[in-house]
C-alpha cells in the first residue's frame, strides 16, 4: 500500500506544483507581506486539496480503509511542509550550510526544493501505510 500512496501523493505534488500553480503564486509565494503569504497559503492549499482528492480516489478504487484522522494529518503535513519549503529561505539556508553556493548559483536550489518536497511526501506516505 505504501507504493500506491506514495505514487498518488507524488502525482498530487506534481499537479499542484506545475499545472495547478498560478503565475501569481509562483512569483509571490516566497514574498513578505499579505501578498506573499496569500500566494503561499493558496498554493499549499492546492497541494492539500489535490492530495486529498487523489487519496480519496485511491481509497475508492483500490479498497483502502485509510483512517480519517491520520489521512487529515498527512495532507495537512504536506500542505504545511510545502508552504514552509516554498518560503525559499529554508532551501537557501540548507545550501549555505551544505556549502553548495556554487550549485545554488547555477539552478541547484530547484533540485533541493523538490527533494525536500519528496521527502515530506514520503514521510506522509510512510505514516499512512504504517
Amino acid at each position: 500500500m505504501f507504493a500506491e500512496i506514495a505514487f498518488l501523493l507524488y502525482l498530487g505534488h506534481l499537479l499542484a506544483d506545475y499545472p495547478f500553480q498560478t503565475d501569481h503564486q509562483a512569483a509571490h509565494k516566497a514574498g513578505c507581506g499579505r501578498t506573499g503569504w496569500a500566494a503561499n497559503i493558496t498554493h499549499a492549499a492546492t497541494h492539500v486539496l489535490t492530495c486529498t482528492l487523489l487519496l480519496a480516489i485511491g481509497s475508492v478504487l483500490l479498497g483502502w480503509q485509510l483512517p480519517l484522522l491520520p489521512a487529515v494529518v498527512a495532507v495537512l503535513w504536506i500542505g504545511g511542509t510545502h508552504g514552509f519549503i516554498d518560503r525559499r529561505w529554508p532551501v537557501a539556508a540548507w545550501m549555505r550550510i551544505a556549502r553548495q553556493s556554487g550549485w545554488a548559483a547555477h539552478g541547484g536550489a530547484a533540485h533541493v526544493d523538490q527533494t525536500a518536497h519528496v521527502l515530506a511526501l514520503t514521510l506522509a506516505a510512510l505514516f499512512l501505510a504504517a
